[in-house]
């Protein structure tokens, strides 16, 4: 059985609903923002039922965007997203387990009717998120992609990266949730259709992650949050041994020429505050998180995510950028995950990464 057959047996018939699953890497605990439990209530039992994330794959600042969703699953995120870009915005989601487009086709009229859209901005493509180019999608025509811990059970995930950035716009972003290993998995366990299947196999090295997101031209990866994942099923915790993975939220944008380090130019912004349901605070990742009318000193690649990406309108710029004054003070090496018992923290600072 290949690897795709063995997913979407697993999704498609294995599991009846996320009651099922056996570890907690596909599952989205802790508390879910104010803006967002309106738009999570409003969503149909059925389709909750059958939720396998494990992150919240809702950036800032998406009204009117055309979004694309990678492993949509029964549309959880593709609804949640839909009510966040309005009427005016569309949400494509793109899965290839027949069961799971099932349940989300079937509610399409009612989410529209629920959100009070005069017609669903929705709709469901089945294919595989390695061949999104065999799909009817044209390239460079969406604002944000997103995923939901669905790249780590992909056994090509080169081609997700590289086909998802050729699907952006130049400033877009890719922002997604997925589950991350504190070391190479070995290949033995590679084979095991259980621990594929709970996202736990398929999971890439975090260093192997940043290098591969690099190759396929998404520069400086940013880590908005993590948090450490149980294994309490014994017979699965004794397949992984001493392995520990972390779920964990990154954001890419489509940007040239970004720096592999943190490079500083004397540069600043100012948040505006102006962004709906942030009024007081913009996090643009783990280490930035920018009170409104405060100057916050930034690296060269900072600056340029903000300045060249849909949040340029949110912030004041200031600096040129045509000094160099060495590496960007604060920045290190090591994996960027917080330990368990930190499991929640923030990293603080003004420091960039």
């Amino acid at each position: 059985m290949s690897v795709h057959e063995a997913v979407r047996d697993y999704y498609g018939r294995v599991l009846a609903g996320s009651k099922d699953l056996r570890t907690d890497a596909c599952c989205t605990p802790g508390e879910v923002p104010r803006a967002l439990r309106a738009a999570l209530a409003d969503i149909h039992p059925e389709v909750q039922g059958r939720y396998y994330g494990c992150g919240l794959v809702a950036p800032q600042a998406l009204q009117g965007l055309r979004v694309l969703d990678l492993g949509c699953g029964s549309g959880r995120d593709v609804y949640l997203l839909s009510r966040m870009v309005g009427e005016d915005g569309e949400v494509v989601g793109v899965d290839m387990t027949p069961e799971q487009l099932e349940v989300a086709r079937r509610h399409q009229a009612w989410h529209a009717e629920r959100f009070g859209h005069r017609r669903s901005n929705v709709r469901f493509l089945e294919g595989y998120i390695e061949a999104l180019d065999a799909l009817d999608l044209e390239p460079g025509s969406f604002d944000v992609i997103v995923s939901n811990c669905v790249i780590n059970l992909s056994p090509r995930k080169e081609a997700v990266l590289r086909q998802a950035h050729a699907l952006l716009r130049p400033g877009g972003e890719m922002y997604f949730s997925d589950v991350y290993a504190d070391r190479r998995v070995p290949a033995a366990l590679k084979e095991d259709p259980v621990l594929y299947g709970e996202c736990l196999a398929g999971a890439l090295y975090w260093n192997d992650f940043e290098r591969l997101a690099r190759d396929c031209g998404f520069g400086d990866p940013r880590l908005v949050e993590d948090r450490p994942l149980s294994v309490s099923d014994p017979e699965l915790r004794a397949r992984v041994g001493n392995i520990r993975f972390h779920s964990a939220t990154c954001r890419l944008f489509r940007i040239d020429g970004l720096e592999p380090a943190c490079e500083d130019y004397g540069q600043a912004v100012i948040y505006r505050g102006s962004i709906a349901d942030h009024p007081d605070l913009f996090v643009l990742d783990k280490h930035h998180r920018i009170e409104t009318g405060r100057v916050f000193p930034v690296c060269g690649n900072t600056w340029r995510m903000l300045r060249e990406s849909r949040f340029r309108e949110h912030f004041r710029f200031l600096g040129d950028g045509g000094t160099h004054f060495g590496p960007f003070p604060g920045c290190g090496g090591g994996l960027p995950f917080a330990p368990a018992e930190q499991e929640g923290g923030d990293g603080g600072g003004s420091a960039c990464c």
